[in-house]
């Protein structure tokens, strides 16, 4: 009886893991056909007609009914998404009017750019929004809490071009502490060779010092402005989840004992929250990949952002759907690794 009650035991876990995997999985399958399915939409309710923009605004009724059935518009609905799907899983997003390339290669060429810039902006955001929401909830009321309050006003009221384009006027043109737009200056841009697309590794790996401090120096601005953004994010609710958690009975216990208020903050208030930061950080992420459009724009920033602005002003559908696909897909998959995170570190979620 013993052996089998606690067999029964370990099952009963084990079980749970398969099944919340299984719906994680399912889920996350569904949200990428609706994904698909909205760029499938939006192809056909774009007011451009890819077949026009092939053949040309004079060619003849035959060879636009031929382009549309090379392009496959004369087949039902279900087997223009199928076909839509099946070049999908190739990697055939299709042919960029802009840059007459595939949409797949363009977004390989700027994709690194942006996960580079998006991912130095978290870090900044991860280590001062984290930093300044423990301090504030150390010392609620105080000057600490102001400033903390402040900077998470600032993030979300101020625009981000705003702050792009005083930055560059500051920094820039008054007190020269940037190196201006861009990811180098004109004398190494056309001398680095892309190893894997990140300017900051691949200069390091040119063993040129000169060129890595210039790329930094390329970077800086704009990653403190992105990163402002989502800082503003951690550190507002952060800093909230921290203080709602001090008024627990466990914290009120802790106090009595004597624990200082720090070791109370860092051992026993901090790992209960520890999930709801994980889930602040993966959309804050999410949110710089796909909202540093207007920072790419600023400071003419060589990503998807920019790529996904020229293809807007110059109607170029294939580029579009290519890029809010790749976006969209990361967001989705950063959702889906908060849920599994906070899953395996936050016990209460099981």
């Amino acid at each position: 009886m013993a052996v089998s009650a606690s067999q029964a035991g370990f099952a009963r876990p084990l079980w749970q893991r398969v099944s919340h995997l299984v719906t994680s999985l399912l889920s996350l399958l569904v949200t990428l056909i609706g994904l698909l399915a909205f760029t499938f939409m939006l192809s056909h309710l774009s007011p451009v007609d890819p077949v026009q923009q092939i053949a040309g605004d004079h060619a003849s009724e035959a060879t636009y009914a031929q382009v549309r059935h090379d392009l496959g518009l004369d087949q039902p609905v279900l087997v223009q998404f199928w076909r839509y799907i099946s070049h999908l899983a190739r990697g055939d997003l299709g042919l960029s009017h802009l840059t007459n390339q595939p949409v797949s290669a363009d977004l390989m060429r700027t994709f690194p750019a942006t996960l580079e810039l998006a991912t130095c902006a978290m870090i900044f955001a991860a280590v001062f929004g984290i930093a300044l929401a423990l301090l504030a909830a150390w010392k609620p009321g105080s000057i600490i809490d102001n400033v903390a309050r402040f900077v998470s006003l600032l993030g979300y009221s101020v625009p981000v071009f705003w702050l792009g384009l005083l930055g560059l006027l500051l920094f820039y043109a008054v007190l020269h502490w940037s190196a201006g737009p861009g990811q180098l200056d004109d004398i190494w841009i056309y001398t680095l060779e892309p190893k894997t697309g990140f300017v900051l590794i691949d200069s390091w790996m040119s063993g040129d010092p000169e060129m890595f401090r210039n790329a930094i120096a390329h970077l800086w601005l704009p990653v403190v402005i992105l990163g402002l953004l989502a800082m503003a994010g951690i550190t507002r609710l952060l800093r909230a989840a921290l203080l709602e958690e001090s008024n627990k009975e466990y914290v009120v216990l802790a106090r009595a004992k004597g624990a200082s208020r720090g070791r109370i903050l860092l051992r026993h208030i901090f790992p209960n929250v520890l999930g709801t930061l994980i889930t602040v950080i993966a959309l804050s992420y999410a949110t710089l990949l796909e909202g540093s459009v207007l920072t790419e724009t600023v400071f003419a920033w060589p990503g998807v952002g920019r790529y996904m602005t020229n293809a807007l002003f110059s109607s170029d559908v294939p580029a579009i759907l290519g890029s809010t696909l790749l976006i969209g897909s990361c967001f989705i998959l950063l959702n889906a690794l908060a849920d599994a995170l906070t899953w395996l570190t936050d016990p209460r979620t099981r």
